[in-house]
């Protein structure tokens, strides 16, 4: 069947903050490919083109076109013939065991009272693609029962990060009692630490000394690793805010300090097409604030990355927008390579996955002027399905040598790689790698896993808005608000 589903979807789609780009011909032509390949390389094995798809060598046939079809040059997947074929040399570029700690994930209470405060939320879940998890009630495809099986049993992923949307306290659709109380259901599974959760904090919402004794109250009651801002956001259509804004992110950070939870993580770059003013997504006031706060940890969500952006080497000239901007805000502001800003991936390596030449750029600027040790692997899982495809594509990434001595870009090793996939956010979080693995044996959450991957019932569906339309109807359903 034609519609088997690809391990990497060649069909735009949004994580509900920005408009997907149209389909391209190369779109069209790289998902017939694949399915052509499928249909081949399935009957020469002895398998189904559904099993074929779902294993090493579907997602080998899957990067191998892409290098093909999107012109790759200074970044391709390092791919051979025989992976399309011989599942265990697949598995070597595709398949690995590094420490996987995702920084950005997301799942919604579906039975929780926020549906009829925020109905706009209730509806874009509702509306988004069918995706084939045969709930009645659409929204339950996105609970904690289906975040757990797609996060740990459907990938590699060892350690996670569970992070809000921005609404009003009545209208959030995972609050942090829910939240603290889904880290309290995985702990109870496991045996060391396999979540950790954000606590929301909207200054720019009237008044500031009650977003600042929530900080204090959530900090108490609740187990909290970080603090997640959207400077983007504004309560009611209203518009954002500059983190070194003195009336409403430096008391932010003063509290953040005083509560000793000093990780700050702040959404960057994919602007909201929406918006009648975008500049609060741009990174520019990154540094200004590292410098100013030395003592915290400030993490990067998107890495400062907007879609309209044709990334290519760093150049200060052109840096109002993008990688480039952030790179810019740092050097301005004297902040080195690895020290207290650090830059996220998700959504933006999702984007960049099918443009291997930028992601080469971005990879190699990211590892030159944040440092190696400070890129850190996020997914914005589960609004884009289970993140294995995302990992098992990165595993299989390689930059040309080429590009990599005219630009200056570090060699992406699969210690460096390792480092990015969890070692540089165990370090920022205080999560101790060796521990969490030496627990794993014992740990429930582990057992479910091996016994689930007898046989395995991996969807690759993916959730956001796939069209202009679709994001449209999404925007007028919730007033404008991101998702």
């Amino acid at each position: 069947m034609i519609d088997d589903p690809l391990p990497l979807t060649f069909d735009p789609v949004s994580n509900g903050e920005y408009v997907p780009p149209p389909k391209t011909g190369s779109d069209a032509e790289a998902e017939r490919r694949v399915h052509r390949v499928a249909e081949r390389n399935a009957r020469r094995i002895g398998v189904s083109r559904r099993d074929f798809l779902a294993g090493a060598c579907g997602m080998a046939a899957t990067l191998s076109t892409i290098n093909q079809v999107y012109g790759a040059r200074d970044g391709r997947y390092a791919i051979s013939p025989e992976m399309l074929l011989e599942p265990e040399a697949a598995a070597q570029a595709v398949d690995g065991k590094e420490f996987v700690f995702d920084v950005q994930s997301h799942h919604v209470m579906p039975d929780a009272p926020w549906r009829q405060a925020n109905r706009p939320m209730e509806f874009f879940l509702r509306m988004l693609p069918n995706v084939g998890r045969g709930e009645k009630d659409r929204v339950k495809e996105f609970s904690r029962y289906h975040y757990l099986k797609e996060m740990f049993l459907d990938s590699d992923t060892t350690v996670a990060v569970l992070s809000a949307v921005p609404a009003a306290p009545e209208g959030q659709p995972l609050g942090d009692k829910d939240a603290d109380e889904t880290r309290r259901v995985i702990d109870r599974m496991g045996k060391s630490t396999r979540l950790l959760v954000h606590a929301l904090v909207t200054p720019n919402v009237d008044p500031l000394k009650a977003q600042l004794e929530g900080m204090e109250r959530v900090a108490k009651e609740f187990k909290i690793s970080a603090w997640k801002l959207y400077t983007l956001w504004g309560p009611k259509g209203g518009t954002g805010w500059w983190l070194d804004d003195e009336k409403v992110g430096i008391p932010v950070f003063e509290k953040a300090q005083e509560l000793g939870i000093k990780l700050v993580c702040t959404h960057k770059g994919i602007p909201l097409g929406f918006l009648n003013d975008q500049k609060f997504d741009r990174p520019t006031d990154v540094g200004r604030v590292a410098k100013r706060f030395p003592g915290l940890k400030f993490l990067i969500y998107h890495s400062g990355y907007d879609p309209a952006v044709t990334e290519g080497p760093y150049d200060a000239g052109k840096a109002e927008r993008g990688v480039n901007c952030l790179i810019k805000s740092l050097e301005e502001n004297g902040i080195k390579p690895n020290t207290n800003v650090y830059a996220e991936l998700g959504s933006t390596w999702y984007m960049l996955m099918k443009k291997p030449d930028q992601a080469a750029h971005v990879l190699g600027k990211l590892m030159k002027h944040v440092g190696e040790n400070n890129i850190i692997w996020g997914t914005d899982s589960i609004w884009y399905g289970t993140p294995q495809p995302q990992i098992q594509a990165f595993r299989a990434f390689q930059m040309s040598d080429e590009i990599r001595e005219k630009n200056g870009y570090p060699a992406l090793t699969k210690e460096i790689k390792a480092k990015i996939f969890g070692l540089n956010a165990a370090a920022a979080y205080a999560i101790d790698p060796k521990e969490v693995r030496e627990a794993l044996p014992k740990d429930e959450i582990e057992k479910l896993k091996q016994a689930y991957l007898e046989r395995p019932e991996r969807s690759y569906a993916v959730y956001g808005p796939r069209s202009r339309r679709e994001f449209l109807d999404l925007l007028s359903s919730r007033d404008g608000m991101p998702a």
